[in-house]
């Protein structure tokens, strides 16, 4: 598109002291990864203190953490545990997380760190202390009986959905024309999950990166998003349950400062997404 050969991207110094940049100028790293990604001579995890994004972590879900497993591609790791919190990039071959659970009343802080083969698919899952990975066997406590069948069957069921746009669209493309082969696996893969709900409301918000202006950026989030909306009703969902939304470059989950524009446009992908957020039941 035109707008894209207009945009202009700040000169700021690669690796800047306080927030290490995503493309390859992490110096945390771990030595002599394999190519297959099932090995290193030494797995190294950064220092908490020196996480200038997201040292408080977050709380996972359990059912996604369960999930992951070798094989997975970084946009379906994004959906299931969101942005690595070390600001690690799109080509970087290690993603590290500060994953928080609450155990006997306190809360227990642990590192988990997933390295990629070559072809940028997880491969091997490590975790600081070792005795995190238990957390992945703890039991919830089952709910308490409800009074009806009736009332179980229309229990809410919300999800939050994360899609990496890179994965749907082609770069800076918005119409149902320019959606990739996988991108439409997702969204049928999504459709079919939403058909198999009672659904109240799908609320579809498109997100960019900061490349170009506001005003373009807010243009372009909406057409993603309803573009997604448009496929979504293609295959039968109602159009009356579902909304589309954009924010633009506001909602930013990773920050960048490189200054080669190639390397800034991997390095900025998990900011471009839409978020799916689905209100309904589950069906019986």
């Amino acid at each position: 598109m035109t707008n894209i050969i207009h945009r202009r991207i700040p000169a700021l110094a690669v690796c800047a002291a306080a927030l290490l940049a995503l493309q390859g100028c992490s110096t945390y790293v771990s030595n002599g990864l394999a190519d297959d990604g099932k090995s290193a001579t030494q797995v190294v995890f950064p220092s908490i203190e020196d996480n200038s994004w997201r040292p408080e972590g977050t709380f996972p879900n359990l059912d996604n953490l369960r999930d992951v497993g070798p094989g997975l591609t970084k946009p379906q790791l994004y959906d299931l545990l969101g942005a690595p919190h070390f600001n690690e990039g799109i080509g970087a071959r290690e993603w590290d997380y500060v994953l928080n659970f609450r155990s006997s009343g306190a809360v227990m802080v642990c590192q988990y760190k997933v390295i990629y083969d070559t072809s940028l698919r997880a491969q091997s899952f490590y975790w600081k202390p070792g005795a995190c990975a238990d957390m992945l066997n703890v039991k919830v406590a089952a709910a308490p009986p409800v009074a009806t069948a009736a009332v179980m069957a229309e229990k809410p069921v919300p999800r939050q959905i994360q899609l990496a746009t890179d994965a749907l669209f082609a770069f800076d493309r918005s119409g149902v024309a320019d959606l990739l082969p996988d991108g439409k696996r997702q969204l049928d893969g999504l459709a079919a999950s939403l058909a198999r709900a009672r659904i109240e409301r799908v609320n579809l918000v498109g997100h960019t990166d900061r490349l170009g202006s506001a005003a373009y950026n807010q243009q372009l989030s909406i057409a993603r998003a309803s573009t997604v909306r448009a496929y979504l009703m293609s295959t039968g969902l109602p159009s009356d349950r579902i909304f589309a939304s954009g924010r633009g470059e506001s909602a930013a989950v990773v920050q960048c400062r490189q200054t080669e524009r190639a390397v800034l446009i991997k390095c900025l992908a998990p900011n471009r997404r839409v978020a799916v957020s689905v209100q309904g039941a589950e069906a019986k």
